[in-house]
């Protein structure tokens, strides 16, 4: 099953990138029988998942209020190919749309970088605040304009944690010698390695294999990954270290969106408004149940070590990220007025109850 669903996925794609290329420069959206444009959105996640559901929203919303000219079309699971894939069909034309992680944005823009920094945020409010303020994200979210896209909205990923096949992290020096899988960025790379495990960056679709196979010892991720993927399946360990959280990014093709009426082009950001929304509000609901599922079915153990010395090792690359990019600083000093207006909450997920 899983080979035919990469073959429908390499297919797709190698379908997609050839009209993309023959359109010499055009969007490659297509049009259906009835003359309406189709619009094609491709992400990574199931169809359970509050992504998707919020992305089906976003479909409803458009097709409800510009029906007769926009025919949405949602992808899941990668059936488009991996994230990076998609961001590549997104930068061409040949898709209209895709939801990438940060870390992979990383790799067109260095403003992204920010985001990807290990306890970057005090709180997840602090976290939303910022996420929320325009002066913060504006100048990230439109910086990759010059490479064919841009980010129309972000999604809410929760907090990033190491979760393991037999061996619980407690503390850092539990992870020595461990191979952990890490998002394909630079950035998450040289954590891990500070922290002392083993990065080892692959596509979000291979990790499972790689963790049933053992050729990785655990993984970093929100606990949806447990459940709508399958990972506590085979990882039994799940310690909330709340080393990140990063969004992942809804980016657009700069030529569909610049091409669109304005008319048109104001739904649309409703619309964005709208993913937004109906996400977090998954989410909240979402975590809840993946955590219940992983407990009682999967046989998850959730772990609750004191954050402090993970955050020690890590906070030093606060400041080489400055150093390195110093016209960060003004948005890196912008969520630190957030962090100081919600400071760390003492009842947050990583916690225990």
């Amino acid at each position: 099953m899983k080979r035919l669903h990469r073959a429908i996925a390499l297919t797709l794609s190698g379908v997609l990138l050839t009209a993309a290329m023959a359109g010499c420069g055009s969007t490659g959206s297509a049009q259906d029988s009835t003359d309406r444009t189709i619009v094609r959105i491709g992400h990574n996640q199931a169809t359970d998942h509050p992504t998707h559901i919020s992305l089906l929203a976003f479909e409803e919303y458009i097709e409800d209020k510009l029906g007769d000219k926009y025919d949405v079309e949602v992808y899941p699971s990668e059936l488009l190919g991996s994230q990076t894939d998609m961001v590549q069909l997104t930068q061409t034309g040949a898709i209209d749309f895709c939801v990438a992680s940060n870390s992979i944005l990383e790799t067109f823009s260095e403003n992204y970088t920010i985001f990807n920094m290990p306890y970057l945020f005090a709180s997840s409010d602090a976290y939303h605040a910022a996420m929320d303020d325009p002066e913060i994200t504006d100048p990230i979210f439109e910086s990759t304009k010059k490479a064919g896209f841009e980010a129309v909205t972000w999604i809410d990923a929760g907090t990033r944690n190491f979760y393991t096949v037999s061996k619980p992290i407690e503390t850092p020096a539990d992870l020595k010698g461990l191979k952990i899988r890490v998002q394909q960025s630079p950035t998450n790379v040289e954590m891990m390695n500070l922290l002392g495990g083993s990065a080892t960056p692959m596509g979000f679709g291979e990790v499972y294999t790689a963790l049933q196979s053992k050729v990785i010892d655990g993984a970093e991720n929100n606990e949806m990954a447990l459940t709508s993927n399958g990972h506590g399946d085979v990882c039994k360990y799940y310690s909330y270290d709340m080393h990140q959280m990063i969004p992942d990014i809804l980016i657009g093709n700069c030529a569909f969106l610049d091409e669109m009426p304005e008319e048109d082009r104001a739904i649309f950001e409703e619309g964005f408004a709208l993913v937004n929304q109906v996400e977090r509000e998954e989410w909240t609901k979402a975590v809840e149940a993946a955590k219940d599922k992983a407990q009682n079915e999967q046989g998850v153990q959730f772990l609750y070590p004191d954050t402090k010395p993970f955050q020690e090792i890590c906070t030093p690359m606060h400041q080489s990220l400055l150093e390195q990019y110093p016209e960060l600083e003004p948005i890196y000093e912008g969520i630190q007025k957030y962090n100081e207006q919600y400071p760390t909450d003492a009842a947050e997920g990583g916690t225990e109850p």
